[in-house]
């Protein structure tokens, strides 16, 4: 691991994951680093892993399973709430948690609705050809979470590029520990100045805060920054491109009604964290007739359990390895579960319903520009999505 995705069908799980979830829902594997871990592919056992607290989300734990060896080191010197256990863990999240809140996010509506409609006016004026990760899947959560956090928009290209790094499954330590360094530097001095000059956006909540230090707000700032963009970044980009080859599911998107459906389905079917979420187990866990020992790595696939049959398949639906907008797809694990699970998703749902409807409705001929050629996926990342993908209409 990470292991390569499968050139004729590139929305999947990589070949070697889903050969693992059919060997059984709990198999061995062994990282990049030599060391030895449990990959968990079942749904009930996934779930069990991310909900149960005798399995540890704390990056400082010595057989912490990273797939980049030295990460862990990386990471534990400044870890988010995102690698740690409660108390602390939760002493973090609080302290963001009414900024993502459904109601709040809901009032957003018109704001993100304003953003794609902006987005979209730039890409189509004057030319009937773009990228659409750059010219719109990009900007649109990205100019979202600035907006939120409070983070300028024009500093853009310095934190994308960062992202890139951070995010990167081929990088090396030393260019990882640069780019950390780098980010939590510039979050430090936009939060202290927020300090002086306060404005209506999180990073000016945090930096008020006593019981909060400079570096714990730029560690939670580099989290919904990366989280916030890169992710809803690469499912609009990766829906959009699945979605054009499959013109026959496009029009569910027309029904109001039928969107937030369609949107659980695309993550569920996408689930773009592909390499999964990893934990250690606190003490010994039977999970699938298996003994996972306390200390032992666990690495829990969200992508092999969202496409468990007993759970997603049934009469009057395709297959689960196919997209299905009219599945039920609610229990996806996309967003993780448990304490842990992705803090943002009401943003991320909000966003990608807003964008993937309007973009269709505005561009009912958007088509790929190139269709012999094979779109360029990004597999260097941890996050899995696209480098560009060339539409006209």
């Amino acid at each position: 691991m990470p292991a390569p995705h499968s050139a004729g069908c590139p929305f999947a799980p990589p070949p070697a994951y889903t050969e693992a979830a059919a060997a059984g829902t709990m198999t061995r594997a062994v990282l990049p680093g030599g060391e030895s871990c449990w990959l968990a592919t079942g749904y009930a056992e996934v779930r069990t892993i991310l909900s149960d607290r005798r399995f540890s989300a704390d990056v400082r734990h010595p057989n912490f399973p990273l797939l980049l060896p030295g990460r862990r080191e990386v990471i534990a010197k400044n870890p988010s709430f995102l690698r740690l256990d409660d108390p602390e863990h939760a002493r973090l999240r609080r302290m963001v948690t009414g900024d993502f809140l459904v109601k709040r996010v809901e009032a957003m509506r018109p704001d993100i609705q304003q953003i794609v409609d902006e987005t979209l006016d730039r890409m189509t004026e004057g030319r009937t050809e773009a990228d659409l990760v750059a010219d719109f899947a990009l900007p649109v959560p990205s100019l979202v979470i600035c907006l939120l956090l409070g983070v300028p928009y024009e500093d853009r290209e310095f934190f994308q590029s960062i992202s890139r790094t951070l995010l990167s499954n081929t990088g090396t330590i030393e260019g990882l520990q640069k780019a950390q360094e780098e980010l939590l530097q510039y979050l430090e001095g936009l939060t202290a100045r927020k300090r002086e000059r306060p404005e209506d956006d999180i990073l000016s909540r945090l930096a008020a805060r006593d019981d909060l230090t400079l570096r714990e707000a730029a560690n939670t700032g580099i989290l919904l920054l990366i989280a916030g963009h890169e992710t809803t970044a690469n499912m609009i980009s990766l829906s959009t491109a699945l979605l054009l080859d499959r013109p026959e599911q496009v029009a569910r998107l027309a029904d109001p009604a039928a969107v937030p459906g369609a949107v659980e389905e695309l993550l569920r079917h996408l689930t773009i964290v592909h390499t999964g979420l990893p934990r250690v187990a606190l003490e010994d866990v039977e999970l699938g007739g298996t003994t996972v020992k306390a200390g032992e790595g666990v690495i829990a696939m969200l992508s092999t359990a969202n496409r468990d049959e007993a759970v997603f398949g049934g009469a009057g639906h395709r297959p689960v390895e196919e997209v299905d907008l009219d599945r039920d797809a609610r229990r996806h694990l996309a967003f993780g579960f448990g304490v842990h699970q992705c803090l943002g998703q009401p943003l991320a749902r909000a966003e990608l319903q807003i964008a993937l409807a309007t973009l269709f409705r505005r561009l009912p001929g958007l088509r790929l520009s190139r269709p012999g050629e094979e779109p360029a996926f990004r597999t260097d990342s941890f996050i899995y999505g696209m480098r560009s993908l060339s539409v006209t209409w």
